[in-house]
């Protein structure tokens, strides 16, 4: 540290104001001249360092002293020894003896006595400015070694002689503590919220396994922030129980999705921690326990712990009984979509409560449910009218239920149609397949009330003929899923009226399997007039090849682009007796057909004839010149097909070709496969297929040995092969003219 400076004046001890020297007036002989410059003024004064970044300048001191063209006293201080001026201030008192250089040559004073004795102030503005000094440099031991040694700054002869006059400097040089630079450590340095956020961009499965790498990790890995979302889809059956039961009460109050699909290892854990779990996990909106095992006692605690459930699948589960639907009435206000399909302890008369408490229900699954036959659950149905999915499959539904869903009981009719004057209903989607209690008269009763209707399944519902599909169809103008399966009764007539109707402009699946009255006389005017069309099941009915090929030009109208193909159509044609392999065999061609005028350009070859007058045979130069082919072309969308076994391993082998873009090597199995099949149905079952080929065997042979003895003007003609086609040899692609 710098040493203070102090304002005391303490008189010199060698020269007084009194002392006969100054009463007299006359200078000492002994005492040398006095000083001029700088020099007078640095004689009683001496240097303070102020900051510590002196000592580490690495130029010139003085340059630190200038402001305003003048000297700047900041770093500076009066010497320890001061007289004060006396008498009327004349120049032989201020500044007599100040120079400690002799002022003639004959003196001999030591410059140290000088700084003793002349301990005087010069009064500043007495010398002319151009006198004046402008720089106060650093002493030799005092000036940092920079850029080599001390002695390269020395070299300044202005500064070197300055030096010596200065007085010593009374100064404590500290240097700064240095502290060794601190080492970036990416990961412990970053704020948790990134790291949180680079976990989030992992699997549930690479997020546990990064658990085990320190305690720290551990702590993220199990960070509820992580665990909003609980779906154990892709690993129900591998993770352990212990570690599903940390992850569910970890994320707590942060758990907003739990899927807990076919976790059956928590059986025994629902039991110990199910009361814990509930607690912890209050905040779930969509709760899955489909196919798991749970006591009763847990899964009511659970329901009643979490009120904002908007979505309950607990389909398939014998421990959820009325009381939970009533615990459900009671809960879950919010409810919008219920699956209790397959739970054989809930009825009709259970969902009633959830039906009149839970405003904001849209969608209902309740499939092999009893008590579907009671008239006031499907009026409670009817007078809500929030629902938008209904499946009310395998249920004991009849016509008179049905006709209270859509339209209450002993409504008012119009005088001219005949129909019931009711509000529309909301339904999107109705599903009743396999209701045998369903007949025509139920079913009539959706014509005209459910005019947004996109789906409808009234497979294997033995009653219901033509006559209400119809007319249901000819309502629905949004239909775009179609399944009639498994209707003996109906005819042509109800593709030929889909074809017609408005909704054949939105029909994308269509179901008609089994239904053993339909061909290809409707079937055609539905792959005519459905643009749309994405999948049609037709096994075991009595389509044919026209069929399969009037979906393949429909396709192949689909257009052409660069990038590779895609599924448009699947098509189910197995069990058909009149398919043949002709008709999967047109299905393969088209999925890898190129039109001729997309096809890359063949290459141009110039022939150049050329004659010698020396001598008289004829030089023929052949130069091939290829143009640019342009991209690859590829179908937009191609069928997949489901055939009859035998033929299906073929099938999918040449598909997955067409899928990565192979056409070449798809149409080559094509051809291949063709050529096997006509081969098969040539050699017959019998010997005298046996007989056929071996005689066409021969015949190939001659052919061939027949052909090896043609002179070269034959070349390239072609000559029959075993298959009665011709046999070509392979060519060059040129022509000589």
């Amino acid at each position: 540290m710098a040493t203070p400076i102090t304002d005391e004046i303490v008189p010199s001890p060698e020269i007084s104001p009194t002392s006969p020297a100054s009463s007299t007036g006359q200078i000492p002989l002994d005492q040398p001249p006095k000083l001029k410059g700088r020099r007078k003024l640095l004689q009683s004064l001496g240097r303070r360092q102020s900051s510590q970044s002196l000592t580490r300048r690495g130029r010139s001191a003085s340059t630190g002293y200038r402001r305003d063209n003048k000297a700047s006293l900041s770093c500076v201080s009066l010497s320890s020894t001061y007289s004060p001026c006396v008498g009327n201030g004349s120049p032989a008192q201020l500044y007599g003896g100040l120079n400690p250089r002799p002022a003639t040559p004959g003196w001999s004073g030591a410059p140290d006595e000088a700084r003793e004795i002349n301990n005087r102030i010069r009064l500043m503005g007495t010398e002319s400015p151009a006198s004046l000094p402008r720089t106060v440099p650093l002493p030799l031991d005092m000036r940092p070694a920079s850029r080599g040694s001390p002695l390269s700054i020395a070299a300044d002869a202005d500064d070197t002689a300055s030096a010596d006059l200065v007085t010593e400097v009374d100064t404590e040089l500290t240097l700064p503590d240095t502290q060794p630079a601190k080492t970036l450590d990416f990961w412990e340095d970053m704020p948790r919220e990134l790291k949180m956020e680079i976990f989030r961009y992992l699997n549930p499965r690479e997020i546990v396994r990064c658990a085990g790498v320190s305690k720290m990790w551990n702590d993220m890995c199990f960070d509820g922030q992580l665990w909003a979302k609980v779906d154990t889809t892709e690993y129900y059956n591998k993770i352990p129980s212990d570690v599903l039961v940390k992850l569910i009460t970890s994320g707590g109050a942060f758990v907003r999705d739990l899927n807990l699909r076919g976790c059956i290892q928590l059986r025994d854990k629902w039991s110990l921690d199910g009361e814990r779990i509930s607690d912890l996990c209050r905040n779930v909106v969509n709760f899955s326990l489909e196919g798991c095992l749970i006591d009763k006692t847990s899964i009511h605690y659970f329901l009643l712990r979490n009120p904002r459930l908007e979505y309950i699948n607990v389909s398939a589960l014998s421990s959820v009984t009325n009381s939970a639907m009533k615990i459900i009435a009671q809960s879950c206000p919010q409810l919008e979509t219920l699956n209790i399909s397959w739970c054989s302890n809930v009825t009709a008369h259970g969902l009633l409560k959830v039906v009149n408490s839970c405003p904001r229900l849209k969608d209902l699954r309740a499939s092999e449910i009893r008590g579907f036959a009671n008239e006031d659950f499907t009026l409670a149905l009817y007078e809500k009218n929030t629902l938008e999915r209904l499946i009310m499959s395998r249920t004991d539904l009849s016509d008179a239920s049905l006709k209270a869903l859509m339209h209450g009981i002993d409504p008012p009719l119009d005088v001219l149609t005949d129909r019931p004057i009711v509000p529309p209903r909301r339904l999107r989607h109705l599903d009743v397949h396999h209701c045998p209690d369903i007949s025509d008269d139920g079913l009539k009763s959706l014509a005209g009330n459910v005019p947004d209707l996109e789906g409808l399944q009234v497979s294997q519902c033995s009653e219901l003929t033509d006559e209400s599909i119809i007319e249901v169809i000819r309502t629905t103008p949004y239909l775009s899923h179609l399944e009639i399966e498994d209707l003996e009764s109906l005819t042509n007539n109800v593709l030929t009226e889909i074809a017609k109707s408005p909704c054949a402009q939105t029909l994308e699946h269509l179901n008609i399997s089994y239904c053993e009255n339909l061909g290809d006389t409707g079937m055609l005017q539905v792959i005519k007039s459905c643009p749309k069309l994405q999948s049609v099941e037709m096994d075991n009915t009595r389509v044919s090849d026209l069929s399969l090929m009037e979906a393949s030009y429909r396709v192949r109208k689909r257009g052409y682009s660069a990038d590779v193909p895609k599924f448009g159509l699947r098509l189910v044609v197995f069990d058909c007796a009149n398919v043949t392999w002709a008709g999967v065999k047109e299905v393969l061609s088209s999925n890898c057909f190129i039109p001729r005028s997309r096809k890359p350009a063949s290459t141009i070859v110039t022939v150049t004839q050329t004659s010698d007058a020396d001598s008289p045979t004829t030089t023929t130069y052949v130069t091939p010149v290829s143009t640019p082919s342009p991209s690859p072309t590829y179908p937009n969308q191609i069928i997949q097909l489901k055939c009859f076994y035998g033929w299906q391993m073929t099938v999918d082998e040449h598909t997955k070709r067409v899928l990565r873009g192979d056409l070449a090597s798809a149409s080559r199995l094509d051809r291949k496969w063709a050529d096997y099949m006509m081969a098969n149905e040539e050699a017959g079952a019998g010997g005298a297929g046996a007989r056929r080929r071996r005689r066409r065997a021969r015949e190939a042979e001659r052919l061939y040995n027949a052909d090896d003895d043609e002179d070269d003007d034959t070349y390239g003609a072609g000559t029959f092969s075993a298959l009665g086609g011709r046999r070509r040899r392979a060519q060059s692609g040129c022509v000589v003219m």
